[in-house]
């Protein structure tokens, strides 16, 4: 008898484009079955057959406090009882920009949306507005989401315009696009020495996230921001991940430069549909109904949403919290390290914050070329043997994971010990 993942599967493919609404939940990557969850509560998730999981994914970065935390629920709750939606000013709106501004200081004025996609979409369109110009440069492995401007590969150069990543983005708006290496100082001098009267923004994950974890070096976010400063150009901080993931001012406070622009998402929403984009007051200035760069949303600012983001927020500002959250991250990953080196199995991994990568390869990445080097197989394997024993990790080689606060150190040493049985295996 098929499973109820299995059926459920099947049944989504007749009317849903792969069985999925987002692509990665479709365990492409990884083979098998996806899991169709039915409900979580603090570090864990329980599938539609009943089996318990250690979430290692926590909805992509979102739940931070971990799942169903009660103040949370409450908040979403109450807010629900006095109406979904309204398309008109809510006092919940000023709360939230007024906190955000106070606890990321480079932003002086924010403007809420519904998704990250939709923050850094608006963010590149302001900042050609404010500028002027149309050339944006963006860096391999870097995902900023699906807008057109954004779904672009490297060319056969370092310093060729992009091409489409994905049907249905016209070649010519590709071109606008120049994509280069992460982590490569002197090819970002490079694009600025042949092309900066023209550049209008540089957008970057100051800690990526989208091609596995990678940690800038020392020198690479300082130069974009010299660069951007000397050419005229904005400087977006895409930190709809690292946003309140990585430290209490996001990377940018972690590592000490200020971006023109930040975009926002994921915890910021406590598990609720919120982004946010916000930075220089001279710049934001420019957005209707202010100025003339356009950006509208029905649901931009919604009341049960935002009440989730600012519950979660307020809690993040607790004593201690993300000394112990990365404590937390550092012990997982120390361990899963440790493991593999007793099996000699090759393998690596980092924390940042609240965020965690690990590889399959000798050395942890600097670069979009050094995750492809990993060992996507061995990755597979160890997924789906640790998915077996209950411990559930993103479902592909290339993305990072997440812990919460609600990951106890006995629960991380669980996981860890499950690894240790899966290496010991090999």
């Amino acid at each position: 008898m098929s499973s109820r993942n299995q059926q459920l599967f099947e049944r989504a493919q007749r009317y849903i484009p792969g069985g999925v609404n987002s692509p990665v939940r479709a365990f492409r990557s990884v083979g098998g079955t996806p899991r169709f969850f039915a409900s979580g509560s603090g570090a864990r998730v329980v599938d539609v057959d009943g089996k318990s999981y250690v979430d290692y994914v926590g909805s992509w970065g979102p739940l931070i406090l971990g799942h169903a935390h009660p103040e949370v629920v409450a908040a979403v709750r109450a807010a629900a009882l006095q109406g979904l939606s309204f398309g008109a000013p809510t006092a919940g709106e000023v709360e939230m920009a007024e906190l955000l501004c106070e606890m990321l200081p480079t932003l002086e004025m924010v403007r809420l949306v519904s998704s990250g996609t939709e923050a850094t979409m608006s963010a590149i369109r302001l900042a050609r507005g404010f500028s002027g110009r149309d050339l944006l440069i963006k860096f391999e492995g870097c995902y900023h989401g699906h807008s057109d401007s954004l779904l672009v590969k490297a060319g056969s150069g370092m310093l060729t315009f992009g091409n489409p990543s994905s049907g249905g983005v016209p070649t010519d708006l590709a071109r606008h696009t120049l994509v280069l290496d992460y982590n490569d100082c002197a090819g970002l001098a490079a694009a600025f020495a042949e092309h900066g009267p023209q550049i209008a923004a540089v957008i970057v994950e100051p800690v990526a996230g989208n091609m596995n974890l990678i940690a800038p070096q020392p020198a690479f976010l300082q130069a974009m921001r010299d660069l951007c400063t000397a050419h005229g150009a904005v400087l977006i901080f895409d930190e709809v991940m690292t946003g309140f993931r990585v430290g209490v001012r996001g990377a940018q406070g972690l590592y000490g430069i200020t971006p023109d622009l930040t975009t926002l998402g994921k915890v910021i929403g406590g598990g609720m549909p919120v982004g946010a984009f916000g930075g220089r007051r001279e710049i934001m200035a420019m957005i209707a109904p202010l100025g003339p760069v356009y950006q509208a949303g029905t649901l931009s600012g919604n009341p049960v949403a935002v009440a989730a983001g600012l519950a979660t927020l307020q809690l993040l500002r607790g004593a201690g919290f993300y000394e112990s959250l990365a404590q937390r991250s550092r012990q997982l990953t120390d361990g899963l390290v440790a493991a593999a080196d007793k099996h000699r199995v090759p393998f690596c991994a980092q924390a940042i914050g609240g965020m965690f990568g690990m590889y399959f390869r000798s050395q942890c990445p600097q670069s979009y070329a050094e995750v492809m080097d990993c060992d996507k197989d061995a990755f597979n394997r160890f997924f789906h043997a640790m998915l077996d024993a209950g411990h559930y990790f993103a479902p592909s080689a290339f993305e990072a994971g997440f812990v919460s606060a609600a990951h106890s150190e006995d629960v991380i040493a669980s996981t860890i010990a499950a690894a240790e049985a899966v290496f010991n295996a090999w």
